[in-house]
C-alpha cells in the first residue's frame, strides 16, 4: 500500500461516510490472520500501517522471561535488556518480522476488507433510510416470485412481499408496478430485509393521504378504517372546516381520488362516511348504504340496536354479515340490526367487534 492508498481512503470517507480509521483498523486486523496463514506463524504479532504513508510493518510481540520455552511467544530478559535496558520480567517486547513479499498479500487483503466496508456502510445506509419509514407506503416493480414471495425492485434495493400479504386472489406478473406498506425492516446478515404488504389497514390510510391533499394538510382527518382487504372497506372522515365537505374531498371530482384507490386495491369497494360525534348518527352512517330508521346506543355494553326498514335489512346486514361487521369494527359498537316488522322476533345479527384488534389497526 502507498499514499495514494490513504488518500483513497479519504476519499471514500468523504463520499460514503465510511471511516478511514475504522477501515485502517479492519485492515490490520485482517493482516494478522493473513501473516499468520501466508508464512505458517504462531506467534502472537501486531501489524501496523502508517497512516501518512501507507507502510506496512510486522511485529512480533513476546513476553520478557527468565527461561524462555516458547520461544515464538517469548524472550530470555538478556536478549531483552540488549535491545533496550529498560526491559523488566513480563513485559513485552516487539521485534519487526515484515516479510519482503508481504505487499502483495496485503494489497489483496485491503482490498477484500474495503469492498466488505463498503458494502456493509451501503446496507447500513439502506437499513437507516427504510427503517425510517415502518407503516409508509412506498412502490416498486415486480422482478420475481415463487411460491412464498414476491420479490419488489425498490430501485435502492428489494423487498419481499409474502404471498399471504398480497390481495385475494390478486395475480401479480413480472413487470407490474404496484404500492404496499412497509411493515417490517430488518436488519440480516445479508442486509436489510423489508417486507410489505397490500392487505394492511394503513395501506388504505395511506392511500387517502395520497390521493386527498385535504387529508394530507390535516384539513380533513381520518377518523376510523375498517377493512377486509380485497373485499370491502369502510372509511369515517371528519373536516375541521365547516366549509369542506370531507365525503366529496375523499371523493374528488366525478369520483376521480376514490376511484385512483379502487384502482390500485383491484376494485375493492371503499364506503367514505361521515364521523359523527353522536355515537347513534355515526353507527347510522357506518351501515350506509343501508338506510336506518332508528338507533339506540346502550353506551354501557357498547350495543347499538338498529333499526331499518324491512326491505333494507339484507342490505344493513351485507353478504355474511360484511356490511354490519364492518360498521361495527368502523364504530367500535356491537350492532344489532332489527326490521321494523319484526322488531320482537330474533331476526337480528351481531357483528362483534374485538376491540384490541381494531386498537391495533
Amino acid at each position: 500500500m502507498n499514499a495514494d492508498f490513504m488518500e483513497a481512503l479519504e476519499q471514500l470517507e468523504k463520499e460514503r461516510g465510511i471511516s478511514s480509521e475504522v477501515v485502517l483498523e479492519a485492515i490490520e486486523a485482517a493482516l494478522i490472520s493473513a501473516y499468520k496463514r501466508n508464512f505458517n506463524s504462531a506467534q502472537n504479532v501486531r501489524v501496523e500501517i502508517e497512516r501518512t504513508t501507507g507502510k506496512i510493518r510486522v511485529y512480533a510481540r513476546k513476553t520478557v522471561v527468565e527461561s524462555p520455552s516458547d520461544h515464538r511467544l517469548e524472550i530470555a530478559q538478556e536478549a531483552a535488556e540488549q535491545i533496550d535496558t529498560r526491559f523488566q520480567l513480563g513485559d513485552i517486547v516487539e521485534l519487526e518480522v515484515t516479510p519482503r513479499d508481504f505487499g502483495r498479500i496485503a494489497a489483496q487483503t485491503a482490498k477484500q476488507v474495503v469492498t466488505q466496508r463498503i458494502r456493509e456502510a451501503e446496507r447500513g445506509i439502506i437499513y437507516n433510510a427504510y427503517a425510517d419509514l415502518e407503516e409508509e407506503i412506498t412502490s416498486g416493480v415486480v422482478t420475481r416470485m415463487d411460491h412464498r414471495n414476491y420479490y419488489i425492485d425498490l430501485e435502492r434495493t428489494e423487498a419481499l412481499l409474502p404471498v399471504g400479504e398480497a390481495l385475494p386472489g390478486e395475480v401479480l406478473r413480472i413487470g407490474d408496478r404496484i404500492k404496499a406498506l412497509i411493515t417490517r425492516v430488518e436488519k440480516t446478515t445479508k442486509g436489510p430485509q423489508i417486507m410489505l404488504s397490500r392487505i394492511h389497514t394503513g395501506l388504505l390510510r395511506r392511500l387517502f393521504e395520497l390521493e386527498v391533499p385535504e387529508i394530507y394538510d390535516g384539513v380533513v382527518e381520518i377518523k376510523s378504517l375498517a377493512r377486509e382487504a380485497g373485499s370491502r372497506s369502510k372509511v369515517a372522515v371528519y373536516s375541521r372546516n365547516p366549509d369542506v365537505d370531507p365525503i366529496g374531498a375523499c371523493v374528488g371530482p366525478k369520483g376521480m381520488r376514490i376511484q385512483t384507490i379502487v384502482n390500485e386495491l383491484c376494485d375493492e369497494k371503499i364506503d367514505v362516511v361521515e364521523w359523527s360525534v353522536d355515537p347513534g348518527i355515526f353507527v347510522a352512517s357506518a351501515l350506509s348504504p343501508a338506510k336506518v330508521v332508528d338507533v339506540e346506543i346502550v353506551e354501557g355494553e357498547k350495543i347499538a340496536r338498529v333499526v331499518v326498514p324491512d326491505h333494507q335489512l339484507s342490505l344493513a346486514i351485507g353478504k355474511e354479515g360484511q356490511n354490519a361487521r364492518l360498521a361495527a369494527k368502523l364504530t367500535g359498537y356491537k350492532v344489532d340490526i332489527k326490521n321494523e316488522s319484526h322488531l320482537g322476533r330474533s331476526q337480528s345479527v351481531f357483528a362483534k367487534l374485538n376491540l384490541e384488534a381494531f386498537a391495533k389497526d
